[in-house]
């Protein structure tokens, strides 16, 4: 599998379609995950379209195994971002199967 991008590359990249400097690409990037952010904490979710939306789900507490001795532990309930791929995203990277 080959490597993810890093910012810095997704940064040059998007400077170069978009014909703007890098700082402003950057800013613009920065306030976007400052705003899903803020809006995940407040909301429950944040949607990119075409994308997909990160939504915070509530995780109930559970029984859990100590995998080194087999011994069963309480895990507690938390709070956690999930991310959910939209239907087109999905579609365009792996195309359904036919039947």
């Amino acid at each position: 599998m080959a490597k993810p991008m890093t910012k810095s590359q997704v940064v040059t990249h998007l400077a170069q379609k978009a014909d703007l400097p890098k700082k402003q690409v950057s800013a613009v990037l920065e306030e976007m995950v400052n705003l899903a952010t803020k809006e995940c904490k407040s909301g429950g979710q944040f949607v990119i379209p075409g994308l997909g939306k990160a939504v915070k789900a509530n995780r109930k507490a559970r029984m859990g195994r100590n995998p080194q001795t087999g011994e069963p532990i309480k895990i507690p309930a938390k709070t956690v971002v999930k991310f959910r791929l939209a239907k087109a995203f999905k579609d365009a990277v792996v195309p359904p199967k036919k039947k």
